[in-house]
């Protein structure tokens, strides 16, 4: 079921076309890769989302239905540009953001108390947010983005500031929400993050729509059929032994038996043809095909639209 669909989105600001007929869909409990280069345009649409600005025309639907103004309880939004009140005390500044989502005090409470013992920073409840390193005061933000439990979060790098550590414990916390039924859309950089989370994805640059759907439809799209092949015997015969189906892209000798070679797949030819054209020939240690990872087609599909537009 949809949590999220928008409509032919056209924004524009003065002389530049913000967005540019931006359409795209996101599901129940999965999460989404906004992705693009700066300036292409993220920014806008999470704001239309947010409803912090509107479209020139398009629509924006939540659960089916045409966004209200009351929909913003539904939405919970860390911004890339953090703001936090420095004076405030920890726990009186949550407790803050939670009232504003409509929770009450008490429940606000129960709830931070459990997210704070998550987080490990208990103890700092009554310190004063002035107090607390960058990566601490991001673990508030996170946490006051998500209390009131909203079926659909917007993390704009949400990553940003903190260690490996604490940057996998905020992503085993949006695999947790996931799995709860939280639809999330994942505003970032990070191409290793939505590999390792995103169920798919949006691209845009300049203002448009340039690649969209499933993680694994857009790495099938990119892929480039090389394939890795370990083998013990003499590069000469491995490469004697291949034929017009096939190209060898490059190979490197690891020792006087042992080589590594990359080949290209060629005329609808298989595996299986690669492993008959070359047994004869070398003892194959391994085979693995060489996907392409998500900052290959990042950069790719960029290239392919004659660069991005760069702040």
């Amino acid at each position: 079921m949809e949590m999220l669909r928008i409509e032919n989105i056209v924004k524009q600001y003065a002389n530049h076309k913000a967005l540019d007929d931006v359409s795209l869909s996101t599901q129940k409990g999965e999460i989404f890769g906004l992705l693009g280069p700066n300036g292409a345009g993220k920014t806008s649409l999470i704001r239309i989302i947010n409803q912090i600005t509107a479209p020139d025309s398009g629509n924006v639907l939540i659960e089916g239905k045409p966004i209200q103004r009351e929909d913003i309880t539904k939405i919970g939004y860390l911004p890339e540009e953090r703001g936090l009140y420095k004076k405030m005390k920890v726990g009186e500044q949550a407790l803050y953001f939670a009232r504003l989502k409509g929770m009450s005090k008490n429940e606000a409470k129960v709830k931070l108390k459990e997210w704070f013992e998550r987080f490990e920073i208990a103890a700092w409840y009554d310190k004063k947010i002035e107090e607390l390193s960058k990566g601490m005061a991001q673990k508030i933000q996170f946490i006051s983005t998500v209390l009131h439990n909203p079926p659909l979060l917007i993390l704009d790098e949400p990553f940003s500031g903190f260690d490996p550590i604490n940057t996998e414990l905020v992503k085993a916390e949006i695999l947790r929400l996931k799995a709860n039924g939280t639809s999330i859309m994942l505003s970032t950089h990070n191409m290793n993050s939505v590999e390792e989370i995103c169920d798919s994805i949006v691209l845009l640059n300049k203002s448009k729509v340039v690649l969209n759907g499933s993680l694994s439809a857009v790495k099938n799209q990119f892929r480039s059929n090389i394939y890795e092949v370990k083998f013990k015997g003499v590069m000469m015969a491995f490469a004697n032994a291949l034929w017009a189906g096939f190209n060898l892209v490059d190979s490197t000798q690891i020792d006087d038996n042992t080589a590594i070679a990359h080949v290209q797949l060629k005329n609808n030819n298989s595996v299986n043809d690669l492993l008959k054209a070359i047994l004869p020939a070398v003892e194959i240690i391994s085979i693995q095909e060489i996907e392409p990872t998500m900052n290959d087609i990042f950069i790719k599909a960029i290239q392919q639209t004659k660069g991005g537009n760069h702040e």
